[in-house]
């Protein structure tokens, strides 16, 4: 299984992925945080991204794809990160370290952290 950034679903959901994500992403189950819901609902919100969240196309994308909740440990392991950024990636980040499931991301504060792990 992989956690994905917000940014790896999008991509997916777009047709946007390198040659290595879809590989990676082919052969595993997904997941994303909670948090990553919000996120998107948001984005689209303020006009970052032209994403419509609620037609039937999107939601079937995101039928098999597991939702970990934003829990007390999530939280609490996201306070002990070796960076800071924005707080939904911190979420992320700290939603694949306490299910141990690798994280998907393109983003460079993460990927030059010692979070591991990383896809």
């Amino acid at each position: 299984m992989l956690n994905l950034d917000t940014h790896i679903l999008i991509y997916a959901f777009s047709g946007d992925l390198t040659a290595r994500e879809e590989k990676l992403l082919s052969s595993q189950r997904w997941s994303i945080s909670a948090i990553v819901l919000w996120e998107l609902a948001k984005l689209a919100q303020i006009g970052r991204i032209d994403l419509d969240i609620d037609v039937e196309d999107f939601r079937r994308f995101l039928a098999p794809v597991q939702v970990w909740p934003l829990t007390f440990d999530v939280c609490a392991r996201m306070r002990k990160l070796d960076f800071r950024s924005d707080p939904a990636d911190e979420l992320i980040c700290a939603t694949s370290l306490v299910h141990e499931v690798p994280l998907l991301t393109r983003d460079g504060k993460i990927r030059k952290s010692s979070v591991d792990p990383l896809a």
